[in-house]
């Protein structure tokens, strides 16, 4: 059997079709849509930046469209998804309990985010610390008193939150909800009272077979040097791996232009035929978080789309090219731009403060059509009634630099 032969475009509708990035939501969204678009993606990156919607709420917008942000908190608290480290701080559905304990198992390996001098030199109040939420109840850092400022002139983290990220990471304490996107701790044995690490424990290198099978199956068509970061995994006997997956026709060997050889999943050889006669169409405009799936694997956002992105939030304001909080555009299968905004929750307004296409991108009535609603969409999501453009491309929405409305009630 020859192996396909597939265009850059298709591979990137194909990587798209994975994500549940292809084609616009044919239905309005469902309270269940939460978890089975995770079990998609495998993992929900967090992170607590609130310029616009936090992140883990925009990355299932842009793939659900409307819904409350609320039902990503209920899918936590009910038990539906957990929190662990898997590509950074993620959830993930608690059915995975099982391919993260080795790490919880073994957290002098998890580098910064485990520090075994501080347990040992806190091991008492720790101790104390488990005794209270074994008697009291799930507990916040918030929970406990703030320390003054510390000899550096900083506030500095209470001793209780290091404490209690230090047993989290140990996976001695699992996050069971969030309050205001605050974690909530209580006892992983509570949270999970039928495992049982002795009967169910999992040996690491089949638990990362498994990551690399949900990493697969999410990324769709991969090469082999992608398959390892999705759940930062280090060093995998990665040709074995291969092997094994192709042995159980998990993946298929295919070529793609620009990029050479490289894997196809097998939950997308339905839409094989299409790809290779470029027949399968994305429709799709969306607004994309800096920590979305697709673009997360900087080097192959910018292998697989030319996309070349930096989160520029932590760079000194006069070194920044395009701001603070930059969100990537998708528009039919490509990337095609960019956006700094900020929602300014009191007065309604979502402000574009810059907007960037990328290069060889020119404004056509398509693309702004598609531009234009995905930017409304996003705006009235997060409640905006109006949106104001300070910095737009030349040639790109002519009629809309006095802003728009939005329709938001």
């Amino acid at each position: 059997m020859s192996v396909p032969h597939l265009s850059l475009t298709a591979a990137r509708h194909l990587h798209l079709a994975a994500q549940g990035l292809l084609r616009k939501p044919s239905r309005r969204a469902r309270p269940a849509d939460i978890l089975t678009t995770i079990q998609r993606m495998s993992l929900l990156q967090i992170d607590t930046i609130n310029i616009v919607a936090r992140s883990p709420y925009l990355v299932l917008f842009s793939r659900l469209g409307h819904y409350p942000p609320h039902w990503l908190d209920d899918a936590l608290k009910n038990g539906e998804l957990m929190e662990y480290w898997a590509h950074e701080a993620c959830f993930l559905p608690r059915e995975d309990f099982a391919l993260m304990r080795h790490r919880m198992l073994s957290p002098g390996n998890m580098g910064w985010k485990y520090r075994q001098a501080w347990m040992d030199e806190h091991a008492d109040e720790i101790a104390q610390l488990i005794a209270h939420i074994r008697q009291n109840g799930p507990v916040r850092s918030a929970d406990f008193e703030h320390p003054r400022k510390g000899t550096s002139g900083w506030w500095e983290w209470k001793p209780h939150k290091r404490h209690l990220e230090g047993l989290f990471t140990a996976g001695q304490v699992m996050v069971v909800e969030r309050r205001n996107f605050q974690r909530v701790y209580d006892l992983t044995h509570r949270v999970m009272p039928h495992w049982d690490d002795t009967r169910d424990l999992l040996p690491q290198a089949e638990a990362e077979y498994r990551m690399l099978e949900n990493s697969a199956r999410s990324l769709g068509i991969f090469r082999a040097q992608w398959l390892a970061d999705y759940y930062r995994l280090r060093q995998p006997a990665l040709p074995i791996l291969l092997e094994r997956l192709q042995a159980a026709q998990q993946i298929y060997p295919v070529n793609i232009e620009r990029i050479g050889p490289a894997w196809l999943h097998a939950s997308l050889l339905p839409l094989l035929e299409q790809a290779e006669a470029d027949k399968l169409r994305a429709t799709h405009s969306a607004v994309l978080s800096p920590f979305d799936p697709v673009v997360w694997d900087r080097k192959r956002a910018e292998q697989l789309f030319d996309f070349s992105y930096r989160l520029e939030c932590y760079t000194p304001a006069p070194k920044r090219q395009y701001g603070y909080f930059v969100l990537p555009l998708l528009h039919r299968g490509r990337l095609v731009g960019r956006m700094d905004a900020k929602m300014h929750r009191k007065e309604g307004i979502l402000e574009v403060i810059a907007l960037y296409l990328e290069a060889g991108v020119k404004p056509t009535d398509a693309l702004e059509k598609g531009l234009q609603a995905a930017i409304t969409d996003f705006a009235r999501w997060q409640g905006a009634q109006r949106v104001t453009f300070s910095r737009l491309p030349e040639g790109l929405f002519l009629a809309l630099r006095a802003g728009l409305e939005t329709g938001a009630v």
